[in-house]
């Protein structure tokens, strides 16, 4: 098991040091609440976005406003030389389907794909929901401006193509328009079936769905926090894993939730501002986002979204009643903030999308031993690599050791029985990729 060198240690060096990439600061400054505010403003005025409502107007209907933003990511990809693809994605739900599709209808999403210069066809994707709703989810006819949501999250998805399209990056981005949420997630379940289908290479996906309410139903206002939720475990997990799980741990430590904590260090490394809360949960109590089709099919996924919700504003009929403004209207909507939680998806996709891949295999050993052992396989475009451990009750990667271009390494009196572990890779720019859970045993 190799040492750490004078040399590794000039490299740990440089690694700290890009850390904090000046481009990183560039983009956080370039995102702009005033952009923002202009997206949600044209997205409320289409009046709904109902999954069922009109398509063939311009002014109005869901039609109308997924044509805009395919327009606005057409915009977008004209002044960076055409640097994004831009098309629709569409499956037919079936009425009857589930009580809320009350006529047959095309769910047709908005997809703009950067695409990367070293790795291709490996992706991270941000998405936002295209269509709203008021009290009734059948009801495709009446006002529903969604301001938050989500046209919030859209907006933001939108000017995150903006500011990220400034830059080439190694892997590729998506930014995703995502239709049917409301009516049962029919969009994202039918785009990552089709990526699934065909072997897309996904990172993971960071759903943002209502990133623009300070203002709680609780009382609580608060333009600094902010929720990430992720499941512990892949729903794709075998058996065989799950018993292994029991004896060595991970129940924690899933895809998912290395990559909310990737997001949490990344906010907290360029943004101190901002304060980001890890839910270990899969959504909001017994409620869904549209990183659950993908997180469904084994894909890394999760949801971005303001801490302090009001359900006044959510899923409401436009109205005043028992001295309460009830609706999902423009007025609501903080756009400084919406602008901050955008700022945080940029900053996590360029950082991802800067980095090398994850390491596939990582196996630990040092059963009855003193110190923890680790090998990993070794990754295509790494400097170097990171261990990281914690205390098994703490939530996030609270220590790490850089250990250069090695695939073996010993941390001498570390006990593995007190801490969690995992290895990140680090490319030649310090970026580093998702941390990878040990997926296997050696003694």
């Amino acid at each position: 098991m190799k040492k750490v060198t004078l040399l590794a240690f000039f490299a740990l060096t440089l690694t700290l040091t890009a850390q904090t990439d000046g481009r990183i600061y560039d983009i956080i400054n370039a995102v702009s609440a005033e952009r923002i505010e202009q997206d949600v403003t044209t997205l409320a005025n289409f009046g709904t976005r109902h999954t069922l409502s009109d398509t063939v107007s311009n002014t109005r209907g869901i039609g109308a406003a997924r044509r805009w933003i395919k327009s606005e990511f057409d915009n977008i990809s004209a002044a960076c030389n055409n640097c994004l693809e831009v098309s629709f994605q569409r499956d037919l739900v079936k009425e009857g389907t589930n009580p809320r599709i009350v006529k047959d209808v095309y769910v047709v999403n908005v997809v703009a794909v950067q695409k990367g210069t070293k790795y291709p066809d490996r992706y991270v994707i941000m998405s936002g929901d295209i269509d709203s709703r008021v009290s009734d989810p059948t009801n495709f006819k009446d006002d529903s401006p969604g301001a938050n949501d989500n046209a919030s999250g859209m907006a933001g998805t939108i000017e995150a193509a903006r500011v990220l399209s400034k830059y080439q990056f190694e892997n590729s981005i998506i930014y995703l328009g995502l239709s049917g949420e409301e009516q049962g997630l029919f969009g994202g379940k039918g785009l990552a079936e089709k990526m699934k289908a065909e072997g897309w290479d996904i990172i993971g996906i960071f759903n943002n769905d209502m990133i623009g309410n300070i203002t709680g139903v609780d009382g609580v206002i608060s333009n600094r926090d902010f929720r990430i939720f992720s499941e512990p475990v892949p729903a794709t997990e075998t058996e065989e894993q799950r018993k292994a799980r029991r004896f060595y741990g991970g129940e924690v430590d899933g895809i998912s939730r290395q990559l909310a904590r990737y997001v949490h260090k990344t906010t907290q490394t360029y943004m101190p501002e901002m304060k980001p809360m890890m839910i270990y949960r899969l959504d909001r109590f017994g409620r869904g986002g549209h990183h659950r089709p993908f997180n469904d099919l084994g894909y890394a996924g999760i949801r971005i979204m303001e801490a302090h919700e009001n359900y006044t504003q959510q899923h409401q009929d436009i109205r005043l009643e028992d001295g309460i403004a009830y609706g999902d209207v423009l007025e609501h909507v903080n756009y400084e903030y919406a602008s901050k939680l955008t700022a945080v998806n940029a900053v996590s996709l360029a950082s991802l999308a800067w980095a090398p891949p994850a390491p596939k295999e990582v196996k630990i050993g040092g059963i009855v031993e003193p110190s923890a052992k680790f090998q990993w396989s070794k990754v295509d475009g790494a400097k170097g690599y990171k261990i990281y451990w914690r205390d098994t009750t703490s939530p996030t990667w609270d220590h790490s050791r850089y250990v250069g271009d090695v695939t073996e390494f010993v941390l001498e009196g570390i006990v593995i029985d007190n801490y969690f572990f995992g290895v990140s890779a680090v490319g030649e720019n310090g970026f580093e990729s998702v941390v990878v859970f040990p997926n296997g045993i050696f003694r």
